[in-house]
C-alpha cells in the first residue's frame, strides 16, 4: 500500500480523496459507495482472508463489510483522510461474527448422525491452488488463533492490513502505545509458539 493511499490522497485512478467520498457517503451517495468500494476491496478481501483462510468466507464477509459501511454511514469516521481504518475495524468485527457462527454450525453438524461420506473431486488447477492456500492459511490463522486477542487483533492490522499504527489505534480505539506493546508481545509469543512446536 502507498504512502499517498494511507494519507487518504488520491492514488493512480482515483480522483478523489477518501475524506470527500467519505462525506457524500454520509449524504446517502450509493457513487461515493462504489468508488470507495473500488477502491478499497482488494485490501479487505485479503484481510477477511487472512482472518477466515477460506476464499468463499472471504468474499461474503467482505460484502458484508461495504454493505455495513453503508448501514452505518451516518457514524463513519476517517482517520488522516483515510476510510482503512473504519474498513479494517468493520471487516474485523465481521469476521468476529462468522468465526462464531461457524463455531455454532460445527457444534450443530456433530450432533447430527453420520451419513455416506461426500466426495469432491477437485475439476482444475485453480481450484487445487485455492485448497492449497486456504490449508497454508489455517496452518497460520492457528498459530495467531492461540495469540491473546488484543495481540492478534493489532498484528493482523498492523502486518496483515499494513496500517501504520496511528491507523491501528483508530481502528480499535485504543492508544497507540498500546498497540506498540502488544505488536511486540505478539512477535515474541508468535515466536515462543513456533519453538514449542518444534
Amino acid at each position: 500500500m502507498c504512502v499517498r493511499q494511507l494519507e487518504g490522497m488520491p492514488v493512480s485512478g482515483f480522483e478523489r480523496p477518501d475524506s470527500q467520498l467519505l462525506d457524500e457517503l454520509r449524504s446517502g451517495s450509493r457513487a461515493a459507495l462504489a468508488e470507495l468500494f473500488d477502491r478499497h476491496v482488494d485490501a479487505i478481501y485479503t484481510f477477511c482472508f487472512r482472518r477466515t483462510a477460506s476464499w468463499h468466507l472471504a468474499e461474503d464477509a467482505t460484502s458484508t463489510v461495504f454493505l455495513e459501511l453503508w448501514r452505518g454511514r451516518a457514524r463513519i469516521q476517517e482517520h488522516d483522510g483515510s476510510a482503512l481504518p473504519w474498513l479494517y475495524g468493520i471487516a474485523r468485527n465481521v469476521c468476529r461474527t462468522g468465526d462464531r457462527s461457524a463455531r455454532r454450525l460445527t457444534r450443530a453438524l456433530h450432533r447430527l448422525p453420520l451419513g455416506e461420506p461426500i466426495v469432491e473431486v477437485d475439476v482444475a488447477e485453480d481450484v487445487a491452488r485455492r485448497v492449497d492456500s486456504e490449508r497454508r492459511m489455517a496452518a497460520v490463522r492457528t498459530a495467531v488463533a492461540r495469540l491473546p486477542a488484543g495481540e492478534r487483533d493489532v498484528l493482523e492490522l498492523v502486518a496483515w492490513a499494513g496500517l501504520s499504527y496511528d491507523q491501528a489505534a483508530a481502528a480499535l480505539s485504543i492508544p497507540v502505545g498500546t498497540v506498540r506493546s502488544r505488536l511486540s508481545r505478539a512477535r515474541v509469543h508468535l515466536t515462543e509458539l513456533k519453538d514449542k512446536d518444534r
